[in-house]
């Protein structure tokens, strides 16, 4: 294997090979040193069996440092899974809430330390007529067909893009570096693939839709403010006749908002 794809993270076993064998070297030189330095003379003189500064820290020392690195490893390894499940909806196994926002929260907020001019959208995704199909199927089918709509939505969207699931049955997309005429053609595929999917629960196909709403952006802005007109284009998009895309563009102002 090459070095430059070996994992020398702290969740990689190459990290604990590397430092065993580091950690092993360093309590040789110590040892020798120790042993064939003379503090008083300064001077180095050979110890009557320095074969023994070498042959005790390669009994003793791989073994101590295989277990404490790879107690550590665990532990990081833990802590990093503990991490993803924290941010990871249950369910769905897309981002939570919380997370989705801190997320999109942390880009909008780079491009304004920076002050840089980036295209990008938000997408707010509801699922029509959700109830109906908890109250006809039980709702542990309601939670097949919320999978399923979201592992649609992460096919449906570009590598780097941000899935996350912000309600019931309510999920947000975040697309970055997107122009509008892009954002709208995303929109439309996560809609048309929704449509698309194939729900057959109890054997019986059974449609399923979902509306959404967008705000584009292309000027300095905030989670709140995408948030907020995204919401209010999905309100608009299902009040049109449901399975519908409505994006709004912030540049455009208040008033003018794109159908898709």
């Amino acid at each position: 294997m090459m070095a430059g794809r070996l994992d020398f993270s702290k969740q990689g076993r190459a990290r604990v090979y590397f430092l065993t064998f580091a950690g092993t070297l360093f309590c040789i030189a110590v040892a020798l040193a120790f042993d064939n330095f003379s503090f008083e003379t300064m001077q180095w003189r050979w110890a009557a069996a320095p074969i023994n500064d070498v042959l005790i820290p390669l009994i003793l020392a791989p073994p101590f440092f295989w277990f404490l690195l790879t107690k550590l490893r665990e532990l990081a390894i833990a802590h990093q899974e503990l991490i993803s499940l924290s941010a990871t909806d249950s369910l769905t196994l897309v981002l939570n809430r919380r997370a989705f926002t801190a997320v999109v929260e942390g880009y909008l907020e780079r491009l304004a330390v920076l002050q840089t001019r980036s295209d990008g959208a938000l997408l707010v995704i509801d699922v029509d007529n959700f109830k109906s199909v908890n109250d006809t199927f039980g709702h542990h089918v309601g939670d097949e067909a919320l999978r399923l709509i979201a592992s649609t939505i992460q096919g449906a969207v570009r590598e780097g893009d941000v899935v996350g699931r912000i309600g019931g049955e309510e999920f947000g997309v975040f697309l970055p570096g997107v122009s509008l005429d892009l954002t709208k053609d995303l929109s439309e595929r996560i809609r048309q693939r929704v449509h698309q999917s194939h729900f057959a629960p109890n054997g019986r196909a059974y449609p399923l839709t979902v509306s959404l709403g967008g705000t584009a952006f292309s000027r300095k802005t905030s989670f709140g403010e995408l948030y907020r007109t995204a919401d209010e284009r999905l309100y608009a998009a299902k009040h049109g006749g449901r399975n519908r895309v409505d994006i709004f563009d912030l540049e455009l102002g208040a008033g003018k908002p794109m159908l898709a």
